[in-house]
């Protein structure tokens, strides 16, 4: 963990940069030392099908999620959530600033027994 989840609409696939998001997204997260390097992940769920407000425009929305592991203080969650909106909102600016579009972002913390991985990427960093 950390698995950074952007579920879009497909109607920004060209304008949205995921590939760049994602990498400063990966940095981020790498640059805080709170969470290990071998966990970070960051995907997009690409949506085909949504209707958005009063469907009379052509809408957009980015809903983003930081899934984490349980343990990490409410001041490092809220340093860390605080630091990655800002990042959002200047990586859309200039997409926000052309068409109606709504972001959105949360950091859900993961139950601390009920929460199963193996990974093998953890020994590289190591």
């Amino acid at each position: 963990m950390p698995h950074f989840i952007a579920e879009c609409t497909d109607n920004i696939r060209e304008q949205a940069d995921l590939p760049g998001l994602f990498a400063k997204v990966n940095a981020e997260l790498a640059a805080t030392g709170i969470f290990p390097i071998g966990g970070i992940r960051s995907r997009a769920l690409w949506l085909d099908t949504w209707q958005m407000a009063d469907g009379q425009h052509d809408y957009a929305f980015v809903h983003m999620t930081l899934k984490i592991g349980a343990g990490r203080s409410l001041e490092s969650r809220e340093a860390v959530g605080e630091a990655l909106f800002a990042l959002i909102k200047h990586h859309f600016a200039a997409l926000m600033e052309s068409r109606y579009l709504a972001l959105s972002f949360e950091i859900e913390e993961l139950h601390p027994t009920l929460n199963f991985k193996q990974n093998n990427v953890h020994a590289l960093f190591r």
